[in-house]
């Protein structure tokens, strides 16, 4: 399929409704297996008991939060350099969703630390550097809402977004870089994960299933993001007639 016709917003708009329910639909069932299994079939830790159980939430909400705002990024170069509108649609829609799972994996992070740290909250720098990334996607919501005209607020936005990027390394290194509280790390080391196989397992599937719910949520956003941009247009007038 040609990618101009893909970028194409009237295209998009319409294509994607059934595949963005469809989506929903089955990332619902598929986020409905993955904490069964992670709460009832993954083993019991022999050193957190089941408070480690948060881990299937927590991990890949953190994940998420990352690879959300290298997509921000991304999408947000392309729409700076190739001035794309789709691009630049997708960079601002993926704030929201970005500082969602940052909240997600903020609260679960200080709920999984009660147990295990005895706090609920420490000046980590693996915990700072994440808070940091929430106060990224909220500066960049702010500054996209500040400007009425939308074309020139990308510009900055997507600025300030590739700027915000060297906070990811950050975030990733931070317990290899300093002496922190949090763990380090369980399943980048391919060799030899932290994690048993009967944990591992789930703990992938739920990063699979984090995946697909980013996919169905931006897609939705996407969709909303057009109609607001377009809504004055014939195109979208001859939709809405229909």
């Amino acid at each position: 399929m040609n990618i101009s016709k893909i970028a194409n917003l009237k295209f998009f708009y319409t294509k994607t409704r059934k595949i963005s329910s469809f989506l929903s639909a089955f990332t619902l069932i598929l986020f409905c297996i993955g904490i069964y299994w992670g709460l009832f079939i993954a083993p019991t830790d022999y050193l957190q008991g089941n408070s480690y159980r948060i881990m299937y939430v927590h991990v890949p909400a953190a994940w998420l939060s990352m690879q959300t705002y290298m997509i921000m990024a991304a999408t947000g170069f392309i729409a700076l350099v190739w001035k794309i509108k789709i691009m630049e649609i997708a960079s601002i829609q993926c704030a929201p969703i970005g500082a969602f799972f940052t909240i997600i994996a903020l609260v679960t992070g200080m709920v999984w630390g009660k147990p295990t740290w005895g706090t609920y909250w420490v000046w980590d720098a693996r915990l700072t550097s994440e808070l940091i990334l929430l106060f990224l996607y909220i500066g960049i919501m702010v500054l996209y809402s500040a400007y009425s005209d939308k074309r020139q607020a990308i510009k900055i936005t997507s600025l300030l977004a590739i700027i915000g990027l060297i906070n990811i390394p950050i975030i990733h290194y931070s317990v290899e870089w300093w002496n922190t509280l949090h763990q380090g790390p369980t399943v980048t080391k391919f060799e030899k994960p932290s994690a048993h196989i009967t944990m591992l397992l789930p703990l992938l599937y739920m990063f699979f299933v984090f995946n697909m719910y980013f996919l169905s949520i931006l897609i939705k956003r996407m969709r909303f993001g057009i109609y607001m941009r377009e809504k004055n247009n014939k195109w979208m007038e001859e939709l809405k007639n229909d």
